[in-house]
């Protein structure tokens, strides 16, 4: 492999890797109290609204038919939904959302390490409506719903109702709720809004609750997803406090994720997205990046006063997500922007087999990973092959290269002519060492975000590893991963000239690699340390046969043409 070679691969680890390091990370929100910047659970809901929706201004108030008619705030009691999957939970103040207990995951908090996860924080204004009419705006935050029934158990289709009024308005809401699934279906009609009908403001914020052991990684991950022709995404951190961000629709759905949870509203109509548009505001903190934003989307509804549409909360599972459809299953974009289109597809074929060989084999995760990098070396294998034979054609005539390049240095265009003979006569492809390097980047681009992100490797353990989505705590699975490349580098440079930049990177790369690996998901370090030490017999093969060539068996089959027609043209 020469140095070209090499330098590319470095460059293109180096793009795959960095990005996640030198991404801002917002620091943790302080335990001692609610989140900072979280709306107060008995506060109204603001109203932000998206572009579709004109924005109140100073001569705007509310309804003279509903001032004053609620000067105490409601009771609040919460009625919850069970199901094998969940527990959902609705406060009789405005309806909204306030838990969503997900049976079949743990929270990895320490705080609450055990516990079913809990995906939706206090003070969560999920579901909480207001309610634009002409120039009037009427939160429903603060609004006592009747709930019936109390309690519910999912063991079929069943629904909740709610209603509400205050003077010449009333809204009525059912919920709707399967067993096998965390959707829930959302129809309502709202009495009085007019001939010219009027916008629902649906609250989406203000963050998802924390769930796992490392809380500054899961911050990172709290975005705001929304979809109009494609997934476009917007990290809480990079809104400015105060600002607010708009979206304009149509959208199909608008979604707050986590690194392994997300709560989503979608709504469509006969022509696609029925959302007006999403409005995100970031929410003081102490903290240098914002981790909670007040976050409103806008749905017309029409003279009627009927509209409908629906949420998910529960976990990114990649099957469940695609039976959804419209792309919801590209709500954790993999890769960066760009990339993706190149990126995804090997990411969701990585992500199937790692599953399929879970479920149908029946081996642990740690197993799968350990044979799934061998699999994946087995394939690449003639790729890999022809790479290195290319390379060391290359290194072959390195000496009629370097003599051609000292005779016609002040000559291009002929120094370019003799090159092309010299590759012609030794049929050397100077491409022919890279192209399939390149071709298997979008596979080990796709494996780092699928190891990193993937739900199903969350809380799996595997010998010491307590958790393959986690970083090993005794870090001997990066030591290992960083032995295997300095040994895959030792054996692939066997047989080749003396070259102090290479040796310079026999040690330098693997050093460089382990440090930046130490904080990554044990399963990724797993998976390269098996990669690696199953790419060593092949470099073991192909090292033995450039000793066998002596480093220049290319050149003495046929140096003579090339350096006879150089001595003639001198002379």
């Amino acid at each position: 492999m020469d140095r070209r070679t090499v330098w590319a691969i470095l460059i293109m680890m180096v793009i795959a890797i960095v990005p996640a390091l030198f991404i801002k990370r917002p620091a943790p929100v302080p335990k001692a109290g609610p989140a900072a910047g979280a709306v107060d659970s008995t506060a109204s809901a603001p109203s932000p609204v998206p572009a579709a929706t004109p924005a109140p201004g100073p001569a705007d108030s509310v309804r003279p038919d509903t001032a004053g008619a609620a000067p105490r705030r409601a009771a609040e009691d919460t009625v919850r939904v069970s199901s094998p999957l969940y527990t959902f939970g609705f406060s009789s103040r405005g309806g909204r959302m306030v838990e969503a207990t997900l049976t079949r995951y743990r929270s990895m908090d320490p705080a609450e390490r055990g516990r079913a996860a809990q995906i939706i924080p206090p003070g969560s204004t999920l579901l909480g409506l207001t309610l634009v009419i002409g120039r009037d705006t009427m939160p429903l935050a603060d609004w006592p719903f009747t709930i019936q029934p109390d309690s519910l158990a999912v063991n079929g289709p069943a629904q909740l109702r709610l209603s509400a009024a205050r003077g010449a308005v009333t809204v009525d809401l059912t919920y709707a709720f399967r067993p096998d699934d965390y959707q829930v279906a959302i129809s309502g009609r709202v009495a009085g809004v007019g001939p010219n009908g009027g916008q629902l403001l649906i609250g989406m914020g203000p963050t998802l609750g924390n769930t796992e052991a490392n809380e500054v990684e899961n911050h990172r991950a709290l975005a705001l997803v929304t979809k109009q022709r494609s997934a476009d995404r917007i990290d809480l951190a990079s809104l400015t406090v105060g600002e607010p961000r708009t979206v304009s629709g149509p959208l199909e759905w608008v979604a707050v994720k986590s690194k392994y949870f997300v709560t989503a509203v979608f709504a469509f109509d006969s022509t696609g997205g029925a959302i007006s548009g999403v409005t995100a505001v970031g929410l003081p903190t102490t903290e240098k990046h914002p981790t909670s934003a007040d976050v409103h989307l806008s749905l017309p509804v029409p003279p009627s006063g009927a509209f409908e549409y629906s949420l998910y909360a529960g976990p990114m599972e990649y099957e469940r997500l695609s039976r959804i459809g419209h792309d919801f299953d590209d709500v954790n974009p993999y890769g960066w922007p760009g990339f993706r289109t190149i990126i995804r597809p090997a990411a969701v074929a990585a992500r199937w087999l790692l599953v399929w060989m879970h479920e149908h084999l029946h081996l642990a995760y740690g197993l799968v990973l350990v044979f799934f990098g061998i699999l994946v070396r087995v394939l690449l294998w003639p790729l890999n092959q022809k790479a290195m034979r290319a390379n060391m054609q290359l290194q072959a005539v390195q000496p009629l290269m370097k003599d051609i390049q000292e005779r016609y240095k002040n000559d291009p265009q002929r120094l370019q002519q003799e090159m092309f003979k010299l590759y012609k006569e030794h049929s050397v492809n100077p491409l022919g060492g890279c192209w399939p390097m390149l071709l298997p980047m979008p596979v080990l681009f796709a494996l780092f975000f699928v190891f990193q992100n993937s739900i199903e490797l969350r809380g799996a353990s595997f010998l010491w590893l307590p958790d393959l989505s986690r970083p090993d705590p005794l870090y001997i699975i990066p030591l290992v991963m960083g032995i295997s490349m300095f040994g895959l580098s030792k054996v692939g440079q066997l047989g080749m000239p003396p070259n102090p930049q290479m040796k310079m990177m026999l040690y330098v790369m693997p050093v460089m690699m382990t440090f930046l690996f130490l904080n990554f998901a044990s399963g990724l370090n797993l998976y390269y340390a098996v990669s690696n030490i199953a790419s060593i017999p092949q470099q073991w093969m192909l090292a033995r046969e450039r000793v066998k060539r002596g480093g220049g068996a290319v050149v003495a089959t046929k140096p003579a043409p090339a350096a006879q027609a150089v001595k003639k043209k001198k002379g």
